[in-house]
């Protein structure tokens, strides 16, 4: 499940913005009957993808989340069971 900052980032909100002017773009042209106009929309769409890909690379996503070792798992597990 998605903690608190689920796609709440500068990366995610660019990578999305573009890729949401894309599809307007593909879909104009697709109603206009151009393919070129409707390839290039589609090529800005695939671009917001990498360009969200960049920034999370560049440290703009959210950060990883850090697995639990096997130790902190069963800590986890005895916490959560309930004592009678």
């Amino acid at each position: 499940m998605a903690g608190t900052s689920h796609g709440n980032t500068p990366a995610a909100w660019t990578g999305v913005i573009i890729s949401f002017i894309g599809f307007c773009v593909a879909g104009a042209f697709v109603v206009m009957a151009e393919p070129v106009g409707f390839w290039a929309g589609t090529a800005v769409v695939l671009l917001g993808g990498v360009v969200g890909g960049i920034m999370r690379t560049m440290g703009l996503g959210a950060p990883k989340a850090q697995p639990l070792v096997t130790s902190e798992r069963a800590a986890v597990r005895e916490a959560a069971v309930p004592q009678s």
